[in-house]
């Protein structure tokens, strides 16, 4: 039984035709087991990749077992977002991490995933991911917390009216503390 927090060895999103648009590995220098061995090329990367997605490009099921991994995906427009583990994590878990990162990009893109406008977003769909896993280990499963996180912060709006007035109270204020000062010594 794995008691261990990493949970997640990869997250891939791929196009239509198979091709990576994102692929992050996580292999954390801290885990129990040591550092993992496996898919360290980008050879090796590339074709666990095609094989996964000639397993998953049609739709219909959510989790399969691939090459003694885990891969639980979901399929949106003309992407499919993976996250792999190894075979004996929970899938539950690992299912709830990916909705809650496809439901906050989904919020953050204005319904609007497909491969362009993932690549011009790039930045808020990597600090998504960020904001899910962080080196393996899921960290929020709540899909607006994420975007919330992510988001840009809207320019304050308030305006600040600077008139006599206010500069009449600001030195009042000013004379009075330093009376005030001078008072106690």
């Amino acid at each position: 039984m794995n008691l261990s927090l990493y949970s997640v060895n990869a997250f891939l999103i791929l196009d239509a035709e198979g091709h990576r648009v994102l692929a992050k590995y996580y292999r954390p220098k801290g885990h129990p087991q040591g550092e993992s061995k496996d898919l360290l090329t980008l050879k090796d990367q590339r074709a666990f990749e095609k094989g996964l997605w000639q397993k998953t490009k049609k739709p219909g099921a959510d989790i399969i077992l691939y090459d003694g991994r885990l891969a639980v995906f979901r399929h949106s427009l003309d992407l499919i977002f993976y996250i792999i583990s190894g075979a004996t994590e929970n899938e539950i878990m690992l299912y709830s991490a990916l909705t809650a990162f496809s439901d906050a990009v989904h919020l953050l893109l204005r319904n609007q995933v497909e491969k362009r406008a993932v690549l011009e977003n790039l930045d808020m769909v990597l600090l998504c991911l960020d904001e899910t896993i962080d080196d393996g280990i899921i960290v929020e499963t709540d899909s607006t917390t994420i975007a919330s996180r992510v988001s840009r912060p809207k320019a304050d709006t308030t305006e600040i009216v600077i008139n006599e007035q206010t500069i009449m109270n600001a030195y009042q204020t000013v004379r009075e503390k330093v009376q005030q000062r001078i008072q106690q010594l």
